[in-house]
């Protein structure tokens, strides 16, 4: 069906997209290349949400060589109106010969009816090549689009006996340079980053992405994010935080940044106001033991486009969003290091009285990060 052309033009196509992994959210990140008598005349990426997707890029580069030409796309070609026009319509207009689609778009308003518009424009189209590559680059529009919760990832620093802090609560620093360079780049891919009262009250973090830690030259992670002007500034994630009795401080430095959520259990008028002076908005959900229901808030972040959430808290956090099952994926990052059974664990998940009632994890990824070692596991489900 496909021919090795078709996956080197394919993975090509997908190098494209990846350029568009701190930059596109809410949107997909996605590449397209045009290839006519076995050369490329074309190809773009969709750079960031608003602007051009990468078929319209891709068909101006090429102009009227796209006639007669072979389209590679990592995701369908959207077929509705939104900030930009439909890119099937454009791809018909230009009177491409052949479409090859990595995988259909999960999004109800695209699904299938970008490829229909095409057929029916008598356009020769072919899905599913390297679309497991495709699907991973967009794991988190994907999970929005397919069950209404973004892609929830786990970020853990630890000893190498699953230790985060001491029992006095020291922790800084467990891993290394390396290693905390290696965080800005989830942060930077994330839609928002998602902690507990505790941590903030701790460590009174920023929890934004520093751009000066995003180096080309880093092996273990993507390229940092270039558009056709050169590189921009990153659009920082939404910092959103669980606290449910309302402790949080107007003064926090998480607060001297626009664009926090804090997501609690109570009405306290007086509390409200004083942080939403301060910048920030409030959430009341609470569930049934007026704690914060941290369901609903995953659903209250998809609803506002967060496709990935990076979780960057304490124990408590962790292992409540780890029992309820809301946690997709372990980011952990282990320290050549021994802190003690008296040192703080990485989740309070209770007493397990079966092994019937053990987080299943499968290995995604192992490799050394300066001196730590850095795995990311997936939470197996069902």
């Amino acid at each position: 069906m496909f021919s090795a052309q078709d996956s080197l033009w394919m993975a090509q196509a997908l190098r494209l997209a990846e350029r568009g992994l701190y930059t596109t959210s809410p949107n997909p990140r996605v590449g397209c290349v045009l290839v006519r008598d076995g050369s490329v005349v074309g190809e773009g990426w969709h750079e960031r949400a608003g602007e051009p997707h990468a078929e319209p890029h891709a068909l101006q580069a090429a102009g009227n060589a796209a006639r007669g030409a072979t389209a590679y796309v990592t995701l369908e070609p959207c077929s509705h109106h939104g900030r930009t026009p439909p890119c099937a319509d454009a791809l018909i207009e230009a009177k491409v010969a052949r479409v090859v689609v990595a995988m259909q778009d999960p999004n109800p308003q695209v699904a299938g009816q970008g490829v229909a518009r095409l057929r029916a424009a008598g356009i020769e189209v072919e899905c599913g090549l390297m679309e497991a590559a495709a699907r991973e680059l967009n794991i988190g529009f994907f999970a929005r689009m397919t069950r209404g919760t973004p892609w929830v990832r786990s970020k853990i620093a630890m000893s190498l006996d699953g230790r985060t802090a001491l029992n006095n609560g020291a922790s800084k620093w467990i891993t290394g340079d390396a290693a905390r360079q290696d965080v800005q780049h989830w942060r930077a891919r994330s839609c928002a980053v998602l902690t507990g009262i505790g941590t903030v009250l701790v460590d009174d973090p920023l929890l934004n992405v520093r751009e000066s830690t995003l180096t080309s030259s880093a092996e273990h992670m993507p390229s940092p994010p270039l558009t056709r002007g050169g590189r921009e500034g990153l659009r920082q994630p939404l910092r959103a935080v669980v606290d449910s009795r309302l402790q949080m401080l107007p003064s926090a430095r998480l607060l001297q940044q626009h664009g926090a959520v804090i997501y609690t259990a109570i009405q306290d008028a007086q509390k409200i106001a004083a942080l939403e002076q301060a910048g920030a908005r409030v959430v009341v959900l609470p569930d049934t033991d007026s704690q914060v229901d941290i369901a609903a808030v995953l659903h209250n972040l998809a609803t506002q486009g967060c496709n990935e959430v990076l979780v960057e808290a304490g124990s408590k956090l962790n292992g409540a969003l780890l029992k309820a099952g809301l946690v997709d994926e372990l980011v952990l990052y282990l320290a050549p290091q021994l802190l003690g059974d008296m040192a703080r664990g990485m989740a309070q998940l209770g007493e397990l009285t079966s092994l019937d009632q053990r987080v299943n994890l499968e290995w995604n990824d192992v490799r050394h990060v300066g001196k730590d070692l850095r795995i990311v596991a997936r939470v197996k489900k069902g």
